[in-house]
């Protein structure tokens, strides 16, 4: 069974930093893509960032220059977090919507990190 487990979340004052990590665990061939999303109280979840199996990444504007993205050789992705503030508090998830197995290609979600900014 593949699992994704994030961690890293907590406390952060306004102008702190946070670095949440996500662990692929499980029979995995290949990981594509890796997501970071976000649900704040009361909204829809949005996606913060994203990162291809050859690097390229993309962000949401609301995190542009301050989030920044990367992923390891051993199928872990990082949110590295500056300069947060009350607005980036939410509920963080790693996604990985493309994970090769034996049984096929798969979507799989972690159970979220919570992160909360204080000001």
């Amino acid at each position: 069974q593949v699992q994704l487990v994030e961690s890293g979340g907590g406390l952060a004052q306004a102008g702190g930093s946070l670095r949440l990590s996500c662990v692929a665990s499980g029979s995995i061939f290949r990981i594509n893509g890796m997501n970071w999303y976000r649900q704040a109280p009361g909204k829809e979840r949005e996606l913060v960032a994203a990162i291809t199996s050859g690097g390229s990444t993309n962000y949401a504007d609301s995190v542009k220059g301050r989030f920044t993205i990367s992923r390891d050789a051993k199928n872990t992705v990082y949110l590295q977090m500056n300069s947060l503030n009350p607005e980036d508090t939410a509920v963080y998830y790693c996604n990985a919507p493309s994970i090769v197995t034996m049984r096929g290609v798969i979507n799989v979600w972690g159970k979220g990190t919570l992160v909360t900014v204080s000001s």
